[in-house]
């Protein structure tokens, strides 16, 4: 998924290398990708303004049992010129 959203292989690494052990020991988890609603609530200024910008943040629930949710619509990323990458998340507890 992350490579599908724009991130090139050394940075889905990074991204995977950072936040699984955080979540390994979940029996399952819960992930969202936050678009409008982080990008709205997080306002990023960049000078230069950057000729694509891209930004992941990840927010996931620890759960005890699977649940169903539908499949998430991923809008592909084409990096042009300057282009700046963004990544982060949140874990979210009850």
């Amino acid at each position: 998924t992350l490579a599908e959203m724009g991130l090139e292989p050394k940075e889905y690494n990074e991204f995977i290398v950072y936040w699984l052990p955080q979540m390994q020991g979940n029996p399952y988890n819960l992930i969202t990708f936050q678009q409008e609603a982080y990008t709205n609530s997080a306002v990023l200024n960049v000078a230069p303004e950057p000729d694509s910008l891209l930004r992941i943040f990840m927010v996931y629930k620890a759960l005890d049992k699977p649940i169903e949710i539908e499949q998430p619509d991923i809008i592909p990323f084409n990096r042009q010129g300057f282009t700046v990458i963004e990544w982060g998340g949140c874990a979210l507890s009850e």
